[in-house]
């Protein structure tokens, strides 16, 4: 029985790969970092009222139309005059516009003057005019206190400040209360995610679609929409995966377009074989090309996989190894591969243990096979059982192999079981074979079926004989009815489909059966392509047919054919055809071989016979 596993080949991934799904995360929080980091410089309706008077005059024009209030000592002016020159980064303009505005009590200038104390390099003095505006309502400067809070690591502050922003409505406020539950495991974070989404917030809208990405994917689909159409790469990827999925390849191919366009590796590589299918494969290496030089491994990789499949090994290596670099173990385990099939071992197992040091299944399960063949049994167990323990399948049947050729038959079957039950042919075989030789003909029966449905030829001829000795004894025709042969049943039709997979056994089944039914030519045509394959017994069979229909030198051939190869029987009738003939040394010949061959009952009138030609001789 041989490994499973040790030619399996890698040489094209996935459109995505773990490594850069899992890295999701960390760029979901880069990107909430900068959303965070856009401070708002005043309160709703002030920002409403000077964007409302800028669409009408120039900042020039605002601002000297509000600083001769402002000089006047108007807080409103004063208060606008001061975001307008913070804003344009005026720090030393503004400061005394807003702490005269703040000291009439107007809640937008103390907001601002904590943004305007933040940039100079005073957070604590900003804090707490951030806290003196939030008392007096503004959301603002509770979401700045929040974030105040929360870079210093007090998070019980942090979030009573980010909830009075969200309970005022303020969208970058909800989202910031709906990261810190996130980040601390804390149910609630939806409502919050819904609250800034709907107001706008893209960020929001893209982890909100990926809070409900499992539970209700139809909705995840609509935010990653308006995400996407508000400029978030992540969410056009995200929407192009689902498209994709769903068949729909032109718009999932729009939305990656998209994505690719603003700098997203992940979707230009999913482009690329969006592309490669539809037959474009140089406009498919172009944008693989673009998203590996933005360190996309899975890009590398199948750029490597492209140029293999051309025959251009050194190129494929480079990029084997560009995306081994990068992080895609694929790119180790597929230069393995590469290496091993120029008889580099050495290089081979080098890079079977990055990628299975990794946690690549089935780079660990081909190191295993390596060490293996090279008599490292004890090496290649943990390596096995690695592999077996991380999902893969291979590894999981090699155990049992391993575990059978040191007799452990229990341990072995607990391994066949556990690839079995995750469909592996070979190992339904082995776990119906052994609940036969135990006696569990039913549950044998199980195994046998999923193996055959398989496709394994062995498995249908197992289920097949099961089958048979299970069938009770057919009846005994009624009186006046036609004597026929016997009906066709389950159990032929399986030797029929192992007998058409080659299996010689089966076809010598499949050829008495026939026979038993008086369709001769059909059996001589299945026991013809057993003993052409090599069957001793289906030669033997083909001789008897010939030698009854009077071709007795054909007949001879193939008994000639089975007794070499050790049938007993075809060597006695060859003894018996050679004695009728008169040739009694040759008869002897085969008499002697009979019985060196048996069975008992063979070698019982070989030798009847054999001392009868030997008395002939002698007269």
């Amino acid at each position: 029985m041989g490994y499973m596993g040790d030619r399996s080949t890698l040489l094209e991934t996935g459109r995505f790969v773990r490594a850069a799904e899992a890295g999701s995360d960390a760029a979901v929080k880069e990107e909430a970092q900068a959303v965070n980091a856009q401070t708002p410089l005043t309160d709703a309706g002030f920002a409403e009222e000077m964007f409302a008077e800028a669409d009408t005059a120039s900042d020039t024009e605002l601002e000297a139309r509000h600083r001769v209030a402002a000089d006047r000592g108007d807080p409103g002016a004063m208060s606008v005059l001061g975001a307008l020159l913070l804003r344009r980064g005026d720090l030393d303009g503004a400061e005394p516009y807003l702490r005269g505005a703040t000291a009439e009590g107007d809640r937008a200038a103390a907001n601002n003057l904590g943004v305007l104390l933040l940039q100079r390099g005073y957070p604590d003095e900003a804090a707490d005019w951030w806290r003196v505006a939030a008392v007096a309502g503004s959301a603002p400067a509770a979401h700045a206190l929040g974030r105040h809070f929360r870079e210093r690591g007090d998070e019980p502050a942090a979030e009573y400040w980010f909830r009075q922003a969200a309970e005022s409505g303020h969208a970058l406020g909800a989202y910031a209360l709906a990261d810190l539950l996130e980040h601390r495991g804390d149910k609630g974070i939806e409502r919050w995610l819904r609250q800034a989404a709907e107001q706008g917030h893209r960020e929001a809208a893209y982890r909100l679609a990926r809070h409900l990405r499992k539970g209700d994917p139809a909705e995840a689909e609509q935010w990653y929409r308006q995400a996407a159409a508000r400029g978030h790469r992540r969410a056009a990827l995200h929407l192009g995966m689902l498209l994709e999925a769903r068949g729909e390849l032109k718009e999932a191919g729009r939305w990656y377009l998209t994505s690719a366009k603003q700098g997203e590796a992940r979707a230009a590589c999913a482009l690329g074989f969006l592309l490669r299918d539809a037959g474009d494969e140089e406009s498919a290496i172009a944008w693989w090309n673009r998203a590996a030089q933005d360190g996309d491994g899975n890009a590398a990789n199948a750029l490597g996989a492209l140029h293999a499949a051309r025959g251009e090994t050194e190129t494929a290596e480079k990029w084997y190894r560009t995306a081994m670099d990068a992080g895609d173990q694929n790119g180790a385990y597929n230069l393995a591969l590469l290496c091993a099939a120029q008889d580099r071992t050495a290089q081979a197992e080098q890079f079977y243990r990055r990628a299975a040091y990794a946690g690549h299944r089935e780079a660990a399960n081909a190191l295993a096979i390596m060490l293996l063949q090279g008599g490292d049994a004890a090496g290649a167990e943990p390596w096995f059982s690695k592999a077996a323990e991380a999902g893969s399948v291979d590894a999981a049947f090699n155990l049992g192999i391993l575990f059978a050729s040191r007799d452990d038959d229990r341990t072995a079957l607990k391994w066949y079981e556990r690839a079995a039950s995750a469909g592996h042919t070979d190992a339904a075989l082995q776990v119906g074979i052994a609940l036969v030789r135990d006696g569990e003909e039913r549950a044998a029966e199980r195994h046998l079926r999923c193996a055959a449905g398989g496709g394994s030829a062995e498995a249908s001829f197992r289920l097949a004989a099961l089958l048979e000795s299970l069938a009770p004894p057919p009846e005994p025709p009624a009186l006046g009815e036609p004597v026929g042969g016997p009906a066709r049943t389950e159990s032929e039709e399986w030797y029929e489909r192992a007998a058409e997979q080659g299996h010689r056994r089966a076809q010598v089944r499949v050829g008495m059966l026939a026979a038993a039914r008086g369709e001769m030519a059909v059996a001589a045509r299945w026991y013809r392509q057993a003993a052409e394959a090599g069957s001793r017994n289906g030669a033997f069979n083909l001789g008897l047919l010939l030698a009854r229909e009077g071709n007795e030198p054909e007949a001879a051939l193939w008994w000639t054919r089975a007794a070499v190869a050790g049938h007993g029987r075809a060597a006695l009738r060859l003894g018996l055809l050679a004695a009728r003939h008169g040739d009694l040394a040759e008869g002897q010949k085969w008499c002697v071989r009979a019985i060196e061959l048996g069975p008992a009952e063979v070698a019982e009138r070989a030798a009847r016979l054999r001392d009868a030609l030997a008395e002939e001789l002698s007269v």
